[in-house]
């Protein structure tokens, strides 16, 4: 039986810490802490790129760009997620819409969203209101509550 929608799934989470730029959505954010990671630890970016290579069958962002080759050493996500982009295109599929919640307690985002979906709607190469972008908190629970870090999840239907 060929299929011919698929969804796929992604989650990802960094470290806040200081002396690092907070990078969500593509954005350069102002907020007195960043993310800490191999890359520029765009958490809503590689869930996304996650989410995509789910749909894919092509396992996760660490097997494609793993944290042990120097090349990805701080480089920008929205690189990473236009390597997924084109490698969902040469197989034949086509990216439907695009959801994505990020958790952080601080910064506010709200101010973000729309620049967030227009930036990730340029790179996925689809309309802006076929992408979402959400912020939550976890109402101060748990490793995002306390500030420590901050995660994302995304979902993706792509089609033939």
């Amino acid at each position: 039986m060929d299929c011919n929608f698929r969804i796929g799934s992604g989650f990802d989470v960094h470290r806040l810490v200081e002396g690092r730029d907070l990078w969500l959505c593509g954005l350069r954010i102002d907020h007195h802490l960043g993310l800490l990671g191999h890359s520029d630890a765009d958490v809503a970016i590689h869930a996304l790129c996650d989410a995509l290579l789910g749909a894919l069958a092509l396992g996760d962002i660490g097997k494609l760009f793993p944290d042990s080759d120097p090349r990805y050493k701080g480089i920008d996500s929205k690189i990473l997620l236009s390597h997924v982009v084109a490698e969902v295109h040469r197989m034949g599929w086509k990216i439907g819409n695009a959801d994505i919640t990020i958790l952080a307690e601080r910064p506010k985002l709200r101010p973000h969203i729309d620049r967030m979906r227009d930036c990730l709607a340029e790179l996925l190469d689809i309309p802006a209101d076929r992408t979402s972008v959400k912020a939550t908190t976890t109402e101060g629970l748990g490793y995002t509550g306390r500030q420590e870090g901050i995660a994302a999840q995304a979902s993706v239907l792509i089609y033939r």
